[in-house]
């Protein structure tokens, strides 16, 4: 072969890079710069944060998390306000894309610290800055206690601006490229940038957005926020102030029963008309974010993550109690016994537990994207939208795939993860994945697989018997 090789940025600008052609990203792994463990805010326990734009002090290992439930990641703390980083090199000139990620846990758990959020695999394959960010969760980021603490409801969503706004002074100094940053999160993670999209306190931190299995088309409304207060202040008992309890006991205290919803009581961003005035895709997509171009993503069994197989759900699973079971789970109001007549009729050779999961994802877990991706598309302004198939994907696969970073990885695995990190990172540099927007004459979307492809309207038959009924998010 001879003649030059074009520089990737002669062909990001020719726009020659096709939805399946091979990467124009790094294909051999340069050395990649860890900063872990810098603070970017302090906060007062239920108030708004205080930024520290001007520190850039890293630790040298990772901040602890959010106390919580369960001793998964630790150390843990209230003061958790740290970020870290993964940058290909510290030249301010390289101006690279900068992709923040917000890790999941339903607002109430998890951390960054985990090992599948590495960011050094992507930095390296995609020439991308990566920054992660541990940030203060459940009753700490979402306990609604308005008439002493103004911000309180909301704090949790205060710290990832606060961490934005960091991420804006400072991520130049790393090789980052300020004017174009993406943030990308996975179930609570891409709920809270959902949200944010909505905060106009965030308008213009940030330039693209990727949200993978989370979604959040409502908020929680302040009465029901009240609510779930009052039930988790009674489990902490009467007397004891939440402002100087142990933390211990306010986590302790999470076991409470849900007023609304039965189960744990929630914890989620609160329609405050303070930090949040309207909700994030109802009556339509959130105007202040329009222009921000959107990759909407979910797995095509989302709830194989969900439901042990020896479980109450599915242990014993026939066809004859599978309406039963699916009942409290699809978090609608239909009626069962129909729903499962149509998806038997329509899949007569699937098991109960496959019928289960299928019912149980389209109707729980999908259809939030489902109202995001139509609301995007309503409004003119269309998200991309994926769906992972790829080896009967569940909740959670998609993470370390857009990491790099699933464990004792098989050929297939790789290769899936490189197709799915490439299609990020060109979201990331171009905001173009590399397949058609979803437009509501094509529904286009990119199924990830083992040979994937563009299909038009997956699933249609689902999406349409579910818009029978109003979709509520749950939890608000």
């Amino acid at each position: 072969m001879s003649g030059a090789r074009p520089t990737r940025r002669a062909l990001l600008a020719a726009g020659a890079v096709a939805a399946f052609a091979p990467p124009l990203f790094a294909r051999t792994a340069p050395r990649v710069a860890a900063f872990k463990g810098i603070r970017y805010a302090t906060a007062e326990r239920f108030a708004a944060p205080v930024a520290l734009l001007d520190n850039r002090k890293a630790l040298g290992a990772f901040g602890p998390a959010c106390p919580q439930r369960g001793g998964r990641y630790q150390p843990q703390s209230e003061d958790c306000l740290f970020l870290n980083i993964w940058t290909p090199s510290t030249e301010a000139r390289a101006r690279r894309p900068v992709m923040v990620y917000f890790h999941g846990g339903a607002y109430s758990a998890g951390s960054v610290t985990d090992p599948i959020n590495d960011g050094a695999a992507l930095a390296a394959r995609g020439d991308v800055v990566v920054v992660t960010v541990n940030h203060r969760l459940n009753a700490l980021g979402y306990l609604y206690l308005p008439g002493r603490f103004p911000d309180s409801g909301n704090a949790g969503q205060l710290d990832l601006i606060a961490a934005l706004q960091w991420v804006q002074r400072n991520i130049a100094a790393y090789g980052g490229d300020p004017a174009n940053v993406t943030v990308f999160g996975q179930s609570g993670g891409g709920a809270k940038i959902a949200t944010l999209m909505a905060m106009p306190a965030a308008e213009g931190l940030f330039h693209k957005a990727i949200t993978m299995s989370g979604q959040q088309v409502t908020a929680s409304g302040p009465l029901n926020a009240a609510k779930r207060a009052e039930a988790f202040l009674a489990r902490l008992g009467a007397g004891v102030d939440p402002a100087t309890a142990p933390v211990e006991a306010l986590v302790d205290a999470l076991d409470a029963t849900d007023p609304v919803l039965g189960g744990g009581v929630y914890m989620g961003p609160v329609l405050d008309m303070k930090h949040l005035m309207r909700h994030p895709f109802w009556p339509d997509a959130a105007p202040q974010s329009r222009a921000i171009p959107m990759l909407l993503g979910n797995t095509v069994l989302e709830t194989r993550a969900f439901y042990a197989p020896d479980g109450k759900q599915l242990a014993g699973l026939d066809y004859a109690n599978l309406a039963a079971r699916i009942a409290p789970e699809m978090r609608i109001d239909i009626h069962p016994d129909w729903v499962v007549k149509q998806f038997r009729a329509r899949y007569p050779d699937s098991p109960p537990p496959e019928l289960f999961h299928r019912i149980v994802t389209a109707a729980r877990s999908w259809r939030g994207q489902v109202e995001e991706a139509e609301a995007r598309a309503q409004a003119g302004v269309p998200a991309f939208v994926y769906q992972l198939d790829f080896e009967d994907a569940k909740h959670t696969d998609d993470i370390g795939f857009a990491f790099g970073t699933t464990p004792d990885a098989s050929p297939a695995q790789r290769a899936m993860s490189d197709r799915m990190m490439d299609a990020f990172v060109r979201f990331a540099h171009t905001g173009d994945p590399g397949w058609p927007a979803y437009e509501l004459d094509r529904r286009a979307t990119m199924i990830f697989d083992t040979v994937s492809r563009v299909e038009s309207d997956p699933r249609r038959w689902e999406r349409e018997l579910f818009a029978r009924v109003p979709y509520i998010q749950p939890g608000t």
